[in-house]
């Protein structure tokens, strides 16, 4: 693909971006919202009924209503929706200010669970509110943690029409901002039990920078199934794994083709769009989202679902990809009809007729009306197919387009794709070809979707973000390497004894990111990624991969163990643990949650009497949920603590402990001082100037800066025991 198209996909991700973060309250400038050929192109289209088009418009000049998702494991899910009805939102249902009753928030009909809301406050109301000043605080804590993710209504559909289940090899193709990401993830793990799913989601985008943002929306939900890469779309390479002591290619159970567009869908909320939306941006678009379509039906396994979706209402940009992309496929590829899946949401179905419109107002209903000079422009697959049989076989009246003014939400249009059989250019498997070969080589001028592109080099990485001392380079940030441990690495040694490891901790799931030196940090993927990281380093660009389960304690061997558990890996490492393990109580909860190093003796008498047997050291605190006491909490809870000579504490991030507290009961509230601290502990992370773009478009969705690494030195605390020593600023603040 060449420089000006790659810029575009770029550029044109806009559209996207701004469906899925969805702001509590975001603020609109004062603009004139009117756009007459806008209008003049979609009501000659028809795709609005008959009578309707002018309440289209009105909708689409109101603000959007600002959306949440309840994100995490089903059980934690659960105790967060019970917090926020049974809390929350009875405080705010009766609410008057200024005059203006507030509208409770209402659940989206059509979400399963009662798990996505949606309500009409703005930011004005909010401040003027004690009572809705908790409820922002609750929403932006609670999303930093990870547990709530504020997401646009018509974004959360895709995922749910894959159907994904735990054992799904899943491909997000255009994954930044990462908010569909998060869904993917949470579906793997939908049975909490299971700490590695067999499944896993590979996350790509184009644009290295927004990378780094989507591995942190990927990483707040700290699963050992993510990978982030930064790869092209429209030519991501094919990967191989290891399949019964075969070499094989990977083919993808479940693909999310969530497309760059035009993003007139947005307009509710892009009030920009509102100004530059020409039929040049679709026609510019066409082309990248077919390219993009294709490579990932070419990497669908047989009997998969791939998702299409965008953010534009224009069928050039849906509907017109649609129909290329079954006729390329000469019936191995037909669409799913999905208009039982999710019950209570409002669609309109797909058209079968369309025109195409250029910027001056010259209509073409078919190709062979369009004049030699425009052919650059515009190309045959923009327009229906004219063999009415095949137009009919197709069932484009399948495809879901979602209108604003049905049901209160931006715009969106989405198809699901069933593949019957391979493509037909693709009868043989695929040739996997090195990077340092596709950088020399065109690998599709045989197939469909030609298209010259330069592929990226490949290098892998561990971290979430690049540090302040990594140089920017021609096409991204240069990665540290990752290096999985033997089964005889010398670092299991004390790691095996000190926390009694069962005989199935899976050893060479274990990474790091240094070949020499000492090891720092340490990593956990699954099973199936690390078949993917070890058979393909030469063509994939990993920026991201595992999740954190150890660190490195630097004086912690004189307690017997050099590393410390962290809390973002304790639900993956917790269960091959055997050792080290004190069973906590909700008042004991409270307490290491609210004091900052209580006494042993501080514990109730069982958890005390647990502590006292232990050596000093990392321990795990974990609460079991006792469902003959419905008040508490029923999933269980687990938090990484250490034991000092006579004293305990947690070492939990500041919004996680108050995600539990909140869980527990006891009222958490930030007042001003608290919120400019967490401003200074963020500045902290020194953010670099290539990303602070990135990071201001992730306000919206509630990304923030994550809490920086507890580095621990061994000290002498008040209560005369050797504590870890933690970076003050960081410290876990009491309610």
């Amino acid at each position: 693909m060449g420089k000006r198209s790659r810029q575009r996909q770029k550029n044109q991700t806009t559209g996207r971006d701004n469906r899925d973060n969805a702001g509590w309250g975001a603020g609109y400038a004062d603009i004139v919202k009117e756009n007459k050929l806008f209008e003049h192109y979609y009501k000659e289209q028809g795709l609005v009924p008959e009578g309707e088009f002018e309440h289209f418009m009105d909708a689409m000049r109101e603000p959007l209503p600002a959306t949440i998702r309840i994100t995490g494991y089903k059980s934690h899910a659960k105790e967060i929706l019970h917090c926020l009805k049974e809390k929350y939102f009875k405080d705010i249902q009766d609410l008057e200010i200024d005059g203006q009753k507030i509208e409770a928030p209402q659940a989206l009909s059509w979400y399963p669970d009662e798990q996505a809301w949606h309500t009409n406050m703005s930011r004005k109301i909010i401040r003027k509110s004690p009572l809705l000043e908790k409820f922002h605080q609750f929403l932006v804590s609670e999303t930093e943690s990870g547990n709530i993710s504020r997401q646009e209504a018509v974004s959360m559909i895709p995922p749910l029409l894959l159907k994904i289940e735990p054992h799904h090899k899943i491909l997000d193709m255009c994954a930044a901002p990462g908010s569909k990401t998060a869904q993917l993830i949470e579906m793997l793990h939908s049975d909490m039990d299971v700490p590695f799913p067999e499944g896993f989601v590979i996350a790509n985008d184009v644009d290295n920078k927004r990378c780094y943002l989507l591995v942190h929306q990927a990483k707040r939900l700290n699963s050992p199934c993510i990978m982030v890469v930064n790869h092209d779309a429209s030519c991501i390479p094919t990967l191989q794994i290891n399949s019964e002591g075969k070499k094989d290619i990977l083919f993808y159970d479940r693909i999310l083709c969530d497309v760059p567009c035009s993003g007139d869908g947005t307009m509710r909320k892009n009030i920009d769009v509102w100004k530059k939306w020409t039929t040049s941006n679709s026609l510019h678009l066409h082309g990248l989202q077919l390219r993009i379509a294709v490579r990932g039906v070419e990497q669908l396994a047989v009997g998969g679902r791939m998702v299409y979706s965008t953010c534009s209402l224009n069928p050039v940009e849906d509907e017109a990809v649609i129909a290329a992309l079954l006729e390329k496929s000469e019936g191995a590829l037909e669409l799913a009809d999905g208009s039982a899946d999710l019950p209570g949401l409002k669609w309109m179905p797909g058209v079968t007729s369309w025109k195409v419109l250029k910027l001056k107002g010259q209509w073409y209903s078919d190709w062979s009306e369009v004049p030699t000079s425009r052919h650059t422009q515009i190309r045959p697959t923009m327009f229906p197919p004219k063999d009415p049989e095949k137009l009919a076989s197709m069932h484009l009246e399948r495809c879901m387009r979602i209108l604003p003014h049905h049901q209160n939400t931006g715009g969106f249009f989405v198809a699901v794709l069933v593949k019957k059989a391979p493509m037909p250019w693709n009868k043989r498997y695929p040739k996997v070809l090195p990077l340092k070969h596709v950088m020399n080589e065109d690998i599709f001028t045989s197939q469909p979707n030609k298209s010259h592109f330069l592929c990226l080099i490949s290098v892998s990485s561990l971290i979430s973000r690049p540090p302040p001392n990594k140089k920017m380079r021609l096409f991204g940030y240069k990665e540290d390497p990752f290096v999985f441990l033997t089964e005889e690495d010398p670092v299991f040694t004390t790691i095996q004894s000190f926390y009694d490891l069962s005989p199935d901790f899976p050893k060479l799931n274990v990474l790091t990111r240094t070949h020499e030196g000492k090891k720092r940090h340490l990593y956990m993927v699954s099973k199936e990624l690390r078949n993917v990281l070890l058979n393909n380093s030469e063509r994939l660009k990993v920026i991201n991969t595992g999740v954190k389960v150890w660190s490195r304690n630097s004086d912690g061997e004189e307690f017997g163990c050099a590393f410390r558990l962290a809390q973002e890996g304790i639900y993956t490492l917790q269960p091959y643990i055997r050792s080290r393990i004190i069973a906590v109580s909700v008042e004991d909860i409270k307490v290491l949650l609210t004091q900052e190093n209580p006494f042993l003796s501080k514990l109730e008498d069982n958890a005390h009497a647990q502590a006292k047997k232990l050596g000093m050291g990392s321990i795990v605190l974990k609460y079991i949920p006792n469902p003959d006491n419905p008040a508490e909490p029923q999933c269980p809870i687990q938090l990484c603590g250490w034991r000092g000579k006579t004293s305990i504490r947690a070492f939990v991030p500041r919004n996680e402990r108050f995600h539990y507290l909140r869980m527990l009961g006891v009222e958490v509230f930030r007042d001003k001082q608290g919120v400019g601290q967490k401003e200074r502990d963020g500045e902290k992370e020194g953010k670099e100037e290539a990303e602070d773009q990135v990071e201001k478009d992730a306000d919206e969705e509630g990304a923030a800066v994550n809490e920086e690494e507890l580095d621990l030195e061994m000290n002498a605390d008040e209560n005369g025991s050797s504590e870890p020593k933690t970076d003050s600023s960081n410290q876990g603040t009491s309610s």
